[in-house]
């Protein structure tokens, strides 16, 4: 009789890092609305405050896109939420400095 082998696969859970960043930029994209709702609201007064809240965000995409390229590190883990994290504030983050170059 045939010997039968009897293959299981762990389930890997996706890497923390690559969580956290993921969230990082749809906290970033939440805080681009908020700043383009305050911008017309304000019309022209007080435009310190979009601004910082979009330079805020600008900084939470930076750290978001150095989350999910650290998370890659993270052995026995799956990387797809590092993977589009990591593009996702990639794209974000130029985005902003495209946005910041406009405004010269």
């Amino acid at each position: 009789m045939a010997r039968r082998f009897r293959y299981s696969f762990a389930r890997k859970q996706e890497a923390k890092k690559g969580r956290l960043s993921v969230i990082l930029s749809i906290a970033s994209i939440v805080l681009f609305m908020i700043a383009v709702l305050l911008s017309g609201r304000l019309t022209g007064k007080l435009a310190v405050i979009p601004g910082a809240v979009s330079v805020f965000a600008a900084l939470l995409n930076t750290y978001g896109f150095g989350l999910g390229l650290y998370g890659f590190s993270e052995a026995g883990k799956k990387h797809r939420t590092c993977i589009v994290g990591s593009i996702l504030n990639g794209v974000l983050l130029v985005g902003w400095l495209g946005l910041y170059q406009m405004g010269r």
